[in-house]
């Protein structure tokens, strides 16, 4: 293993199972156990890697309503609305967008009453606008991470 490509394949041992032991990823890329583990620690240290978390199975936890909702917002509110976004425990991700929207959040719910009230909730928020939402049918795709490579 040469040493410019170690990152990358370390991530990527990571992203495959983020439990795999210092020993196993070293075992897997020929190298020590300390230089896995110093290579590692940079990685957390230049916020590559910024955590290890399990990926939840939502629907099986009783969250099978999931939301994409569109926000205009009042033009000096942007960063507040994200902010109060972000404290909402049910929105897994929000984004601030360019476009006809300019914040746009997904959410999970327990059904669609609870996403309703929610609706409402920001509806009634001074600093937005407008709102459109969609709710999702069906998941192609979700919490994907992809395997960092060579660069070309």
């Amino acid at each position: 293993m040469t040493y410019e490509n170690l990152d990358s394949e370390l991530i990527n041992i990571l992203l495959n199972d983020g439990r795999t032991s210092l020993r196993g990823i070293a075992e897997e890329l020929d190298v020590s156990v300390t230089t896995v583990s110093n290579h590692l620690k940079d990685l957390q240290e230049t916020g590559i890697i910024t955590g290890y978390t399990p990926t939840l199975d939502y629907d099986s936890l009783g969250y099978d309503v999931t939301a994409v909702i569109q926000l205009k917002v009042e033009g000096t509110a942007l960063s507040d609305v994200t902010a109060r976004l972000q404290d909402q425990p049910q929105m897994i991700s929000v984004y601030e967008v360019t476009g006809d929207h300019d914040i746009i959040a997904v959410g999970k719910y327990t059904d669609t009453d609870e996403m309703n009230q929610q609706i409402k909730t920001l509806l009634s928020d001074a600093d937005i606008n407008e709102s459109n939402t969609s709710v999702v049918l069906n998941t192609a795709s979700e919490h994907e991470q992809f395997e960092i490579g060579e660069e070309s």
